[in-house]
């Protein structure tokens, strides 16, 4: 008598037993970056595959998630969505998203493809074609989400092209750029992993939850949509962790390099989320404080803690991450105010409000370092001296932030290190970017840092006015600058009736 299947059985005939055998040619050639990482694979058999949907039910599954999605996204639309969210500001977060987000998704798409193709074990092969049509649709339905917007407000136009050009987008740009051009096992722990796994709600969790205190239902959709696609991911970021480890002792300080290397250059593009946090939400849903504290903290402490009877160990620079959480978003938004002129979003002064709220979530560190220098932009604000900086600012080569941030033990000293190679000097602005490069200068000396692009006449004009107009495809005065007295801002006010 016939049993029937479970669902192990059932995926495993469906594709791992479909692999090909190679009869005529090597199999070390077919996959010939499986083993120059020094990674060792002893049996691919023993990947467990976390996603274990066929192709008909995978399509099934997302057309009804489809059906779904588009039907809010058409009623928001048709119920003009954008008059109801809960300030014109907000709107600057979504455009955040878009310029500094979404292509990573697209980015991710082509990187979880084209790593697949280098294993030559069937199941991990098939978990990275799921991830990467995932990552596609999430690509397709954040831009459509957000199309909505470009009808009404100003930074929306052109975002594929800021993403490759514009100073502040090379953040986010450069951390995928080293992913995919690092080798197949890597990619999968510092995106697989170290992003979707340990840092993935530190990203989406903030914008959703940002999007469904404003009022932008058309955010928190997609967010809810994408969110079973990146349990998938989730799941699939910790099978990498167990099968390598599992596979040969010899992995170990391998994995280990990458997930203090990953951790680090992951947290570090999440500056943008700590700012959108605490200065970019009318109403704010917690700060990022409060948010390194559950998702990291207490999440990923727990994670590590299971992790250690493999020999993980937690990752380097935790303890200054736990230090820097009481600075980073104060940092990151002072340095956009300042060069808010050179960005696609506008920036603006807290509210008395807002600062109060500030103070009482950083009790230990805004009122002595922050508020003070807030309060002084804001009466030259008023008499009419906003500030903008005129200067160029220097980049750290590996993770390309402008050098703002400071030293824990003195948050009045910027923090500085450098490393000299091959007799030339290259800069950082932590211990930690200084660490990566240190371990492999010669794929750092490459950085495309685009300050230093303007200079050396490569960005289309020798002034930053030509450079914003003409290569970064900014409009000048609508798209940046100051919010209050913005395009943005005035719409806002017309439509309120607010005089």
């Amino acid at each position: 008598m016939a049993t029937k299947l479970n669902i192990k059985d059932k995926y495993r005939l469906l594709t791992r037993d479909l692999d090909w055998d190679f009869d005529y040619q090597d199999r070390k050639e077919a996959f010939p970056q499986e083993d120059f990482e020094g990674i060792k694979i002893t049996d691919w058999s023993k990947w467990e595959d976390p996603f274990r949907l066929t192709m008909d039910a995978y399509w099934k599954y997302q057309a009804e998630k489809e059906k779904k999605l588009y039907a809010i996204f058409d009623a928001f639309s048709q119920n003009n969505g954008h008059v109801n969210v809960t300030d014109a500001r907000y709107v600057n977060a979504i455009k955040l998203f878009l310029t500094g987000v979404s292509p990573l998704e697209y980015q991710a798409h082509q990187g979880f493809a084209a790593v697949g193709r280098q294993f030559s074990g069937v199941g991990a092969r098939v978990a990275c074609q799921m991830q990467s049509l995932d990552e596609l649709r999430h690509v397709q339905t954040q831009v459509h989400a957000m199309s909505h917007y470009n009808k009404f407000f100003d930074g929306f136009h052109e975002f594929p092209h800021m993403h490759d050009r514009v100073w502040y987008l090379s953040v986010p740009k450069s951390f995928f750029d080293d992913a995919r051009s690092a080798g197949p096992f890597e990619f999968m722990i510092a995106i697989g992993f170290s992003f979707e796994y340990v840092l993935t709600n530190l990203l989406f969790v903030p914008f959703m939850s940002g999007a469904a205190y404003n009022g932008d239902m058309a955010t928190v959709t997609f967010g809810f949509s994408a969110q079973s696609d990146e349990a998938r991911h989730m799941t699939l970021g910790l099978e990498v962790i167990k099968f390598l480890l599992e596979q040969h002792e010899d992995n170990l300080p391998i994995v280990q390099k990458w997930i203090n290397k990953w951790l680090w250059r992951g947290y570090r593009v999440l500056a943008l989320v700590a700012m959108m946090m605490d200065y970019m939400l009318p109403n704010k849903v917690m700060s990022w404080k409060e948010a390194w504290e559950v998702y990291f903290e207490d999440a990923a402490g727990s994670l590590f803690k299971d992790l250690a009877r493999y020999g993980i160990v937690m990752p380097d620079y935790v303890e200054t991450i736990a230090k820097e959480k009481e600075h980073l978003s104060h940092q990151a938004w002072w340095i956009f105010y300042n060069f808010t002129h050179a960005s696609a979003f506008h920036t603006w002064i807290p509210s008395a409000k807002e600062l109060d709220w500030l103070s009482e979530k950083y009790p230990s560190t805004f009122d002595q370092y922050y508020r003070p220098r807030f309060e002084l932009a804001a009466e030259m604000e008023k008499a009419g001296e906003r500030f903008y900086c005129s200067g160029l600012p220097q980049l750290c080569q590996v993770c390309q932030i402008p050098m703002g941030f400071t030293e824990m033990d003195n948050p009045t000293l910027i923090s500085y290190r450098d490393s000299v190679y091959k007799d030339d000097r290259y800069h950082f602005c932590s211990d930690g970017c200084k660490t990566i490069f240190d371990d492999e200068p010669e794929k750092y000396v490459h950085s495309w840092l685009p300050v230093q692009q303007i200079f050396q006449g490569n960005c289309g004009g020798a002034d930053v006015e030509t450079v914003l107009k003409d290569y970064y495809r900014i409009n000048m005065g609508a798209d940046n600058m100051e919010y209050a007295g913005s395009p943005d801002d005035l719409r806002w006010k017309a439509w309120k009736g607010v005089a």
